[in-house]
């Protein structure tokens, strides 16, 4: 089975230019984060401070293109350092990692929002911050803890969701700094400016999506946005629980 598989992808190397995602070199750089972290969000940002497209037009096809999903099986290598997305938890051939975090309370928000867009079926949110419900891949304090104890010991640069809204450019300068990748500020501070969170979702909504194959046109990946949404849309014997799950890692960052 093994050899079918590598003669596949030779031939599809050898016809397209593309690799499996599992080729990937140690110079490689993963952005990771829980899902509903700005990731999507910080993927056009990526896409804008490397390569220069305008992530207000950038169609999401070469957003992806150029910024490899963690779910697409093959991709094109147009440079190394290349960057990657994903959620999943720490692996040894992750080594160099930028960990995008969310006040949890906004990220369970968001998800509750985000099942029954892609599945089609309602849930209950107390069931999902319990648990009850399918969190891929983990619950959100869980897959913050994992990555904060760094197992296998990459070199790692935190950013905070809200502070990546509050100063987008700063943290920008910090992703750079990080990759080893000189670009001047008025670049960065264009770039930010281009992928300003209601930019991208005019985007979606004049693109008709973002092109996930499960994902309703009639409703938007990037909903909301905001910092502390919990506030007006988490019931309080939801919050109750997800503090008594998650209030240890939420104290731990400094959102409690």
């Amino acid at each position: 089975m093994t050899k079918i598989s590598d003669e596949i992808n030779s031939q599809i190397r050898s016809l397209t230019g593309l690799v499996p995602n599992t080729e990937t070199v140690d110079e490689d750089i993963f952005m990771v984060g829980h899902p509903k972290s700005g990731t999507t969000w910080f993927q056009n940002l990526i896409a804008g401070a490397i390569y220069g497209v305008n992530p207000e037009f950038a169609p999401y096809a070469l957003i992806r293109d150029l910024v490899p999903g963690h779910m697409q099986k093959y991709y094109k290598r147009y440079g190394t350092p290349m960057f990657f997305k994903s959620h999943f938890l720490p692996r040894p051939k992750y080594k160099r990692v930028i960990y995008l975090v969310r006040d949890g309370r906004d990220v369970m928000v968001s998800y509750f929002h985000h099942i029954p867009a892609e599945t089609k079926k309602q849930v209950d949110f107390l069931k999902v911050v319990q648990g009850q419900e399918v969190i891929w891949p983990y619950q959100w304090h869980e897959h913050v803890e994992a990555w904060l104890s760094n197992p296998y010991q990459a070199q790692m640069l935190v950013i905070k969701y809200e502070d990546l809204k509050q100063d987008t450019f700063k943290e920008l300068r910090r992703f750079c700094d990080f990759a080893g990748v000189e670009r001047e500020d008025d670049f960065l501070a264009r770039v930010a400016k281009q992928a300003a969170f209601e930019k991208l979702r005019q985007k979606e909504i004049r693109d008709g999506g973002v092109a996930f194959p499960n994902w309703p046109k009639d409703q938007l990946f990037m909903r909301r946005g905001e910092i502390g949404s919990h506030k007006d849309e988490m019931p309080a014997e939801v919050l109750e629980v997800f503090l008594r799950e998650a209030g240890e890692t939420l104290r731990k960052l400094g959102y409690i």
